[in-house]
């Protein structure tokens, strides 16, 4: 509770794993009021407890306002590691508003003896890669960006994804529709199933779909990075959810 006895008001802009523990961790709590800001991308997402809103905001500003006319006094950024623009609306955001800012991202993977790894810095550099490196790619990128490999026609494609892409699509392509985690056995067997023989990923961190690297490394295949866009400067940041209780907790 704050001073005057209020619930502390915390905005997490959610997506994410981390977003959904951080609500479960403040639930049943009275001296906060939890609200999980989805960006709609997901037609059926799981819902965290407490109050969810669910659509854009409409750019800094409207973020801004949000912040204000809801009594928000506390603002975590636990959007996806590639929702890169929410990220720096929620900084600006916090410039004009003042509420504090705190960034709960998870970390990156990193490469362990045995595996091998090809980076590239975006999407377009990742299908500019890719036919070098293999003809039966497992691409676990997310719908959203596979426009970027509908020119790829030599190649085929394993897609997952929570919904159905939307064209434009490459032209050899099937869809796999799951949602993680994953486990290492079902990806050994993707792999074997669909004679993979490159696997492209983002650089997404956490365990939910990690098992995907150790099936790759396993079978030997090399494995197609697109590495973290930038975030904004200055924001503090932790990958810990009981990080987040206690800077909660002291800046109250």
């Amino acid at each position: 509770m704050s001073a005057d006895g209020a619930a502390a008001h915390v905005l997490i802009l959610g997506g994410t794993t981390e977003a959904r523990r951080l609500a479960e961790a403040l639930a049943g709590d009275p001296s906060y009021r939890v609200t999980t800001s989805l960006a709609g991308r997901v037609a059926s997402p799981v819902l965290p407890p407490g109050e969810t809103r669910i659509g854009g905001f409409g750019g800094i500003a409207g973020l801004a306002a949000w912040i204000g006319s809801h009594g928000v006094t506390h603002l975590v950024d636990a959007t996806h590691p590639f929702a890169e623009r929410m990220s720096f609306h929620a900084a600006e955001a916090q410039a004009l508003t003042g509420v504090p800012l705190l960034a709960l991202r998870r970390p990156g993977w990193t490469a362990r003896p045995g595996d091998d790894w090809t980076f590239a810095d975006s999407l377009a550099g990742a299908a500019d890669r890719l036919p070098g490196l293999g003809s039966r790619a497992f691409l676990t990128t997310g719908r959203m960006g596979l426009h970027t490999f509908a020119h790829l026609t030599d190649t085929w494609f394993l897609v997952r994804s929570v919904d159905p892409p939307a064209a434009p699509v490459p032209p050899r392509l099937e869809v796999l529709l799951d949602r993680g985690p994953f486990t290492l056995d079902g990806e050994r067997e993707l792999i074997a199933r669909h004679r993979i023989d490159v696997l492209v990923t983002k650089d997404s961190g956490g365990s939910a779909t990690a098992p995907k690297l150790t099936a790759a490394r396993e079978a030997g295949i090399p494995v197609l990075v697109v590495r973290r866009p930038a975030v904004p400067e200055g924001v503090p940041e932790t990958g810990s959810v009981e990080a987040v209780r206690d800077w909660l907790g002291a800046s109250r």
